[in-house]
């Protein structure tokens, strides 16, 4: 298995903590993971592109090891293209390949829209574009965020757990995850205490988000994907990712390739040779054309 080294990405509003598999002369493919998981999603799937790219997989802002924003701040979703576009900075790369799940995938599939000129490959698992809401929905979701947030302090304190077994334990009731996958977003996500451990991702991760696109919003913006572009889905679908949707979604990027394999929503850690084989396919196809 091909060994990760740990980086410190210095930047001007973070320090963000991250994994490298892969000689660094490579192409980039930066990997970014989804909500309240960290670099460590990518322990099984990384390895595997490592021969063809320099894997980079980013603890985001407020997950892992990665520094949380100031009190009293938000987590604003569009901050995360401005730390993006500043990683990519870092390193001087002026185009990269981008790999997300999930809220990476999100973020990935929307930074290749607004940045077409930054992204070489777009590699998207189980994500595409973001969660939605109705006009309905708008002022509802605004309240009920600004009251969770005048609320957080009055939170309790954060579940303590004995051991690292049980964390993982209670990873793998709350994704369905196996025990290995479960074991390699946990080891990274936690912080000892007394007692025991607490997950070191931000609390303030948890809370609703103030605002949200419309679909017809996210559709517009997706049109302005121009990237070599596979997403993968999981076979049966996610129940918030319905195949009716994510087809629509698929339909407004040129050229997209659409791969769904058996698995759930943790599909490139679990399945990670059937990613990996699905990428490799798709870089094959790319280049025979």
């Amino acid at each position: 298995m091909v060994p990760a080294e740990e980086l410190s990405i210095a930047l001007p509003q973070a320090t963000l903590a991250a994994r490298r598999w892969g000689d660094a002369s490579r192409p980039p493919l930066l990997a970014l993971h989804g909500w309240l998981d960290n670099a460590g999603s990518f322990d099984f799937l990384a390895p595997l592109l490592a021969d063809e790219w320099q894997v980079v997989a980013l603890d985001l802002r407020g997950h892992g090891r990665s520094s949380h924003i100031a009190p009293g701040a938000w987590y604003h979703y569009v901050d995360y293209f401005d730390e993006l576009r500043a990683v990519l900075d870092h390193f001087g790369w002026a185009q990269a390949d981008l790999l997300g799940h999930s809220l990476g995938g999100t973020l990935a599939s929307l930074f290749a829209a607004l940045y077409p000129e930054r992204i070489g490959t777009l590699l998207l698992v189980e994500a595409l574009g973001p969660l939605t809401t109705t006009l309905d929905d708008a002022l509802p979701r605004l309240r009920r965020a600004l009251d969770q947030q005048a609320a957080f302090g009055a939170r309790r304190p954060l579940r303590v757990f004995p051991t690292l077994d049980d964390a993982i334990a209670a990873r793998v009731l709350a994704n369905d995850l196996s025990e290995a996958a479960a074991r390699a977003i946990v080891v990274r996500g936690v912080q000892a205490v007394d007692g025991g451990y607490v997950w070191s991702s931000d609390p303030r991760l948890t809370l609703a988000s103030p605002q949200r696109f419309t679909e017809d919003e996210v559709l517009a913006m997706l049109a302005g994907i121009r990237a070599p572009t596979l997403l993968v889905l999981a076979e049966p679908a996610t129940s918030y990712l319905p195949s009716a949707m994510m087809d629509r979604r698929a339909a407004q990027v040129p050229g997209i390739r659409v791969r769904r394999l058996p698995g759930h929503h943790h599909l490139h850690m679990d399945e990670a040779a059937a990613v990996a084989a699905a990428i490799r396919a798709f870089r094959a196809e790319r280049r025979a054309a």
